[in-house]
């Protein structure tokens, strides 16, 4: 296992550290910062200015509210993208099979430490300081003495006067006696309640979960979809058919991984998702806190290996309510960078958090350091020992044995001609990031249609940044033509270092390549990647090879 490595001087000072970075502020990291958009951060204002200050991703959490709240955020969403000129991807993060408290008379809910309060499965019981009802019959059967049920809006914010910790003393009947071990006033229509290490016997993919694919997904066409509570590998593969029934397969599924069963089946959710959340929030109650950062390092360096982007969640928490984070959480950003996260997402600091622009640009900035003294070559030596050397196309071939020993990491296709192609590029993003390094480029540019080529090329973690012209596709079906290539585009926002541009569609027209690498060249100036005399890499497929090319800007 590895994670958090970084490069540091034998002889460098420490008082280094008060020099300006290395990098301008106005850069943006290459880390991406996702943001969970809600009462504090939906305006168009908001938006525009958290766009501004580095947001790539738009969370729209349906454990709160409707489709009709979020379909207003996401409208002014487009507005600000808009008039901001950047793209955000947009992620539709599903219930799953929470159990909650409906508290509906919106009053605080008061606990106090060393007294008891009863949970009940009694949908008939008022919520009160004293009688909890949950949305969950079978819970009375499956818990027992001694088991711990965590309630709270954001569980484990840090903040636990918003939360409480329960200890299970008795069962009778439907109802559950309980010792509250923490004071606290839990707000709120809806409750959220957590039982740690236990089994919930209740669908992953909930039918409230399909009616919002089925009306707002569609609707909007979503680029990627946060599954909630992924257990097994089944659970991917049930969502991926049923958004094949919905005209939406090409919508990405990251899977997250938030309770110990899922944990337990990483390897075969890791195989069939697009993408991993690393939900530390609730999987901070199933696992002890000293084993989090272990799954945490594990699951990055899995990730990373199979070049699959990896979120990691529940950060700067204190920001909901303060301008600056702990220290703790700044070293926390900095340590998820270290490790090889893609992105770093917020929940409750933008959701309804005092600060949400300077939340996002100090996950931000935290991140920019980190990717300063980020180890390159240890993290390239350690993919190339996992894919084999680069070698020709013979050899390559026969590599497939080696990725085949990983299989359960790494999905390959099916076709063996497929695996062929597969390959071939595979080996040669090697040599294009290497030639990258070697002369310095200021930037790597890939034309691509799927985003798989800038997707391989992110995957050895090059220390510039990667700009992919997303070419479109005209595809049809029995009713219309349609071109694909700004859901590809927008989805390339979850991968870290990747900067895409939605191209012309007469880019793929032969000879057209000059004017597209244009843009690419305007994006890197405007946004402080480029300057005279710095070099580009550029990687592209001519025919059915993939060519990689050095160009120098002039004056």
């Amino acid at each position: 296992m590895q994670g958090g490595q970084m490069i540091v001087e034998e002889n460098a000072h420490l008082a280094t550290v008060l020099t300006c970075s290395a990098k301008s502020s106005n850069i943006p990291s290459l880390t991406k910062v996702i943001a969970t958009l809600g009462p504090k951060s939906r305006s168009v204002e908001t938006i525009a200015a958290c766009l501004n200050a580095g947001m790539s991703g738009a969370r729209f959490d349906f454990s709160w509210l409707d489709g009709d709240y979020h379909q207003e955020t996401l409208e002014n969403l487009r507005v600000a993208m808009k008039s901001t000129k950047k793209l955000c991807a947009v992620i539709l993060d599903t219930v799953g099979p929470e159990l909650q408290v409906c508290n509906t008379t919106g009053n605080p809910i008061n606990l106090e430490a060393d007294t008891h309060v009863t949970i009940t499965s009694n949908a008939s019981n008022q919520p009160s300081d004293e009688v909890l009802a949950v949305d969950y019959a079978e819970l009375p059967k499956i818990v027992k003495k001694g088991d711990t049920i965590f309630l709270g809006q954001h569980l484990f914010t840090g903040h636990e006067t918003s939360s409480a910790w329960l200890e299970v003393l008795e069962i009778k009947g439907e109802d559950i006696i309980c010792l509250v071990k923490n004071t606290a006033t839990l707000s709120g229509s809806m409750i959220t309640v957590c039982v740690s290490n236990v089994k919930i016997n209740l669908a992953t993919l909930t039918a409230k979960d399909k009616q919002i694919i089925s009306t707002w997904g569609v609707r909007n066409n979503v680029d990627i979809i946060s599954l909630s509570y992924t257990r097994r590998a089944e659970d991917v593969r049930e969502l991926r058919a049923f958004l094949n029934s919905q005209n939406l397969g090409e919508t990405q599924i990251y899977a997250k991984i938030e309770t110990l069963e899922g944990l337990e089946h990483f390897n075969e959710i890791l195989q069939e998702a697009d993408g991993i959340i690393f939900g530390r929030g609730n999987l901070g109650i199933d696992l002890p806190p000293e084993k989090v950062f272990l799954f945490q390092k594990s699951a990055i360096s899995k990730c990373n290996l199979v070049g699959k982007p990896v979120i990691v969640t529940r950060v700067v928490d204190s920001m909901t309510g303060n301008l600056r984070p702990t220290r703790a959480e700044a070293t926390d950003v900095a340590n998820a960078v270290l490790d090889g996260a893609d992105g770093i997402m917020l929940g409750a600091e933008t959701l309804r958090g005092l600060y949400p622009v300077d939340a996002v640009r100090t996950v931000g900035r935290i991140s920019a350091e980190a990717e300063h003294v980020y180890n390159h070559t240890l993290h390239y030596k350690r993919l190339i020992k996992f894919v084999g050397e680069p070698m020709n196309h013979a050899e390559s071939v026969a590599s497939s044995a080696v990725i085949h020993r990983h299989r359960h990491l790494m999905k390959l296709p099916i076709d063996f001609s497929d695996q062929i192609a597969y390959l071939r590029m595979l080996f040669f993003t090697h040599f294009q990031v290497r030639s990258a390094v070697k002369v310095k480029a200021a930037i790597i540019v890939v034309f691509t249609s799927s985003g798989r080529a800038a997707r391989l090329i992110a995957k050895y973690r090059p220390p510039m940044p990667i700009v992919a012209i997303v070419v479109p596709r005209l595809r049809s079906n029995s009713l219309r033509w349609t071109f694909t290539g700004s859901s590809q585009a927008r989805q390339l926002l979850g991968v870290r270092g990747v900067n895409p541009i939605l191209a012309s569609p007469d880019v793929a027209a032969p000879g057209s390549e000059e004017s597209a690498l244009k843009p690419a060249i305007e994006h890197g100036r405007y946004v402080g990647y480029l300057k005279s005399r710095d070099r580009i890499v550029v990687f592209q497929k001519v025919g059915d090879s993939w060519v990689a090319k050095i160009v120098e800007l002039q004056q």
